[in-house]
């Protein structure tokens, strides 16, 4: 654990994430979000300052964020209050992107969002919540491979440590999460026989 925090410290998981991210399909790629709960010993942490993930009155679960590319490996991922909305960290999850399509879900249909993602130069391909007054044309077939974001939280989920999520403190649950995306983008890398 003690090696574990020094390298978080270090920045260490953010630099093996930012050199696995640079083998990205970047032509493609979807942005999408998944819920964990927090588990009851995760709460009481005394060193607030740390906690980048608030466990606040009621919310008892965080939400991870994730762009993956069109072969499911994870390029950006952030973590935010499981009560806040998704389109609060669209911005950030897209920043830096430099694909030519975003596939997301209805909970990214908002015109911030979609400006967002044209001002980058790529195509968003949203369907439209039903009370939506101007309708935009998204491609269905396309939109089909949104489940490869899915799968990638599936594969996250599969670690013990992310699902229930026992870490006190935001920073490390976090680079767990880094640790294991470098695990999956790793695995996809290097098929097993």
């Amino acid at each position: 654990y003690n090696r574990f925090n020094r390298w978080r410290k270090a920045g260490i998981w953010d630099r093996f994430m930012d050199a696995i991210v640079k083998a990205h399909d970047g032509k493609i790629q979807m942005i999408d979000s998944s819920i964990v709960r927090v588990h009851q010993h995760a709460s009481g942490v005394k060193k607030r300052v740390e906690f980048v993930v608030s466990v606040e009155a009621g919310a008892g679960y965080d939400e991870i964020h994730a762009r993956v590319d069109a072969q499911g490996r994870p390029v950006k991922l952030l973590i935010s209050p499981g009560n806040d909305h998704d389109i609060t960290a669209a911005e950030a999850l897209l920043d830096g992107s430099a694909a030519a399509i975003v596939l997301a879900g209805k909970g990214y249909d908002a015109d911030s969002v979609r400006s967002c993602i044209r001002a980058q130069g790529a195509i968003p391909n949203i369907p439209n919540r039903s009370n939506r007054k101007t309708k935009y044309r998204w491609t269905k077939a396309l939109y089909r491979e949104r489940n490869r974001v899915e799968r990638f939280f599936n594969k996250l989920k599969n670690f013990r440590r992310i699902a229930t999520r026992y870490d006190k403190l935001g920073a490390n649950f976090f680079a767990f999460i880094q640790l294991a995306s470098i695990r999956i983008f790793c695995d996809q890398l290097s098929p097993r026989p």
